[in-house]
């Protein structure tokens, strides 16, 4: 199976090596589109695919997520950005260029719920999750057999209330150390720091077992029990310093009724769960989102 992985990891980067991504978040106004596109032609690059949104035509916000081909991307990129800043700055954009084999450097965090985690292992092991998974991190060991028997380092950082600081440190030190960009709260029952978070803006995506904004906080599907509810849900989101609140990525639900108790909700419920944070994950790692405010653009 890591031989199938690795091959498949290597026909995608080749056949995308000359792909980037441009995402645009900027006032909305005439010429938007044709200077952009104007611009990537004069570069040589071909438009492969091309998403926009405007909240308002008039003094709204204006987002535009193009992707292109462009012979030897990787060589131009930086002389390509430092031209393109010109157009950025007259159209006033906050806007991002990334290489579409520029796979982002992923850490997953988990506690004693292991169904997300393992969905993220076989999709990343069967090739449909392109990500660079540097480690796993957990408060419990025992998922580490099922990790390390996929060549992933897996580091088991106890919590206690008293030590909590001693293990964010530590978590922060292996974050940096190994460069990761994308962490993912696969089912990791603990909550963080405001500085912990502070570390990694907009970088942590989790995954909360109901269909915010209801039921916040711990035990959803028994106050969802105990509310009667006729749908349940998961909703994936990134992480901000309010608890379940940070700008919502992707949802999904489920039916259900009177007969279903908490065990039941549960177990329908994991599946909503994986199915949602895998998708979520996906479009972050192809540069799909756009935040704003404290909601998001989703150019899936």
């Amino acid at each position: 199976m890591h031989i199938f992985r690795e091959r498949r990891l290597q026909t995608f980067l080749q056949n995308y090596q000359n792909r980037a991504r441009l995402l645009i978040a900027c006032p909305d106004q005439l010429g938007i589109v044709a200077a952009v596109t104007s611009f990537l032609y004069e570069q040589g690059a071909n438009i492969v695919e091309s998403s926009q949104y405007s909240t308002d035509p008039q003094g709204g916000t204006f987002f535009l997520r193009i992707e292109f081909d462009c012979p030897d991307m990787t060589a131009k990129k930086a002389e390509m950005e430092k031209e393109f800043a010109k157009i950025a700055e007259t159209f006033e954009m906050k806007w991002r260029l990334s290489l579409h084999n520029d796979l982002k450097k992923m850490a997953i965090f988990v506690s004693k719920e292991e169904h997300c985690l393992l969905e993220l292992l076989w999709e990343w092991e069967a090739g449909e999750l392109l990500a660079d998974i540097a480690f796993v991190i957990s408060n419990h060991e025992h998922m580490r057999e099922s990790v390390e028997a996929l060549g992933i380092p897996y580091y088991y950082i106890p919590v206690t209330k008293e030590g909590k600081n001693e293990t964010e440190r530590k978590q922060i030190a292996l974050l940096k150390e190994h460069k990761v960009d994308t962490i993912v709260l696969a089912r990791y029952m603990q909550i963080l720091s405001p500085a912990f978070v502070a570390e990694f803006p907009f970088q942590i995506i989790n995954i909360h077992h109901s269909f915010l904004p209801a039921f916040i906080g711990a035990r959803p599907y028994e106050q969802a029990y105990r509310r009667g509810v006729k749908l349940i849900g998961a909703t994936s989101h990134y992480v901000t310093d309010d608890l379940d609140e940070g700008p919502i990525i992707e949802q999904d639900v489920a039916r259900v009724d009177h007969r279903y108790h908490p065990d039941d909700l549960k177990r329908v419920g994991r599946i909503i769960e994986k199915t949602v944070l895998a998708r979520a994950l996906k479009w972050h790692l192809e540069d799909r989102v756009i935040i704003h405010k404290n909601k998001t653009i989703v150019f899936s």
